[in-house]
């Protein structure tokens, strides 16, 4: 699901919550490697960061630190200078797919810096690093130009990408704005694709959809307490969400993906036309006044794997309307 990643667009057929996946898409597991005048500073670092990671090591560099540990770890994050971090780990590299993310952060952590693996790990652990004051320097082309790669997409679905090589024609013409969005296919079904097309697949998992919609400007917590109050009449938690999913008029919800982030979850746009399709059973008066079908049922339903809802909306504080689908 964090930083840019909390965005997406997914359609049926047009179209930091941190899960880990076979790609590696997710740092989970991160090593701090850091001289030993610096070791105060990575337990500094280890300590604000311990929350988000399952596991967080620090490792008294020497000149076979990265070696030693090399594919024990999802990201390697250099307390050095990026000269030394890019010497001592260029060697090992072997596919992006496979191998760890490398971030550096200088000594008095104002800048953080991926070097490899941003769209697998590095980006994410360089923007948790903001944390503790660091600047994350993203050079990925995608968040360059503020929009979101195709790995980006997969984490805020819950999914993963199955064939890697197919995402530098697709990340291209997210650059382009030429990509669209998401098509998803319920099977069983086979399809056939091309080199050019990114087949993304949902991780494993039971886990429900929190539908919302919200008047213009709802804070964060007043998302936190209805989402929290659905999931309660699901007889569900935290853990079961698998991401927040909207309508593309609710992009700009600054409060809805602070929340996201709080989280840990993806927040997932649908189009209008989408929505439409999956129309949920409780009348709304937002299709009559501007043609929208009621967004959080009909989003609930069309981001669940069965498209099932299992809550249907429920309005809290005036502000935000959640259902909670499977």
């Amino acid at each position: 699901m964090s930083d840019t990643d909390t965005n997406s667009d997914t359609d049926s057929g047009s179209g930091h919550c941190q899960t880990p996946d076979s790609d590696g898409e997710v740092a989970d597991e991160i090593a701090i490697v850091s001289f030993e005048r610096k070791l105060d500073t990575a337990e500094e670092i280890k300590r604000d960061l311990a929350d988000d990671y399952d596991r967080i090591d620090v490792l008294t560099y020497h000149g076979d630190v990265f070696a030693d540990h090399w594919g024990e770890y999802d990201c390697f994050v250099g307390l050095m200078a990026s000269g030394i971090a890019m010497r001592k780990t260029a060697g090992l590299l072997d596919d992006k797919w496979e191998d760890p993310a490398v971030v550096v952060v200088d000594e008095e952590l104002t800048w953080a810096i991926p070097l490899t693996g941003g769209h697998h790990g590095a980006n994410q652990v360089a923007h948790d690093l903001s944390k503790l004051g660091a600047v994350p320097a993203m050079t990925t082309a995608s968040e360059a130009a503020g929009k979101q790669g195709v790995e980006s997409k997969a984490k805020a679905l819950d999914s993963h990408v199955v064939n890697g090589d197919s995402t530098v024609a697709t990340n291209l013409a997210v650059l382009n704005d030429e990509l669209g969005p998401v098509a998803r296919l319920d099977g069983p079904k086979a399809v056939l694709v091309g080199d050019d097309v990114t087949v993304l697949k949902r991780n494993g998992g039971d886990g429900v959809v929190l539908g919302t919609g919200s008047v213009s400007g709802a804070k964060k917590a007043q998302f936190l307490t209805a989402w929290e109050q659905a999931l309660d009449d699901a007889d569900c938690d935290w853990d079961d969400v698998d991401f927040v999913a909207t309508g593309t008029r609710k992009a700009d919800e600054p409060g809805m993906l602070d929340a996201a982030e709080e989280i840990g979850a993806g927040v997932v746009y649908f189009e209008k036309e989408t929505l439409t399709e999956f129309e949920g059973p409780t009348p709304s008066r937002s299709k009559e006044l501007i043609g929208w079908p009621g967004i959080a049922e009909a989003s609930a339903i069309a981001g669940g794997r069965d498209h099932e809802l299992v809550v249907e909306k429920r309005r809290y504080d005036d502000a935000v309307t959640v259902a909670v689908g499977r």
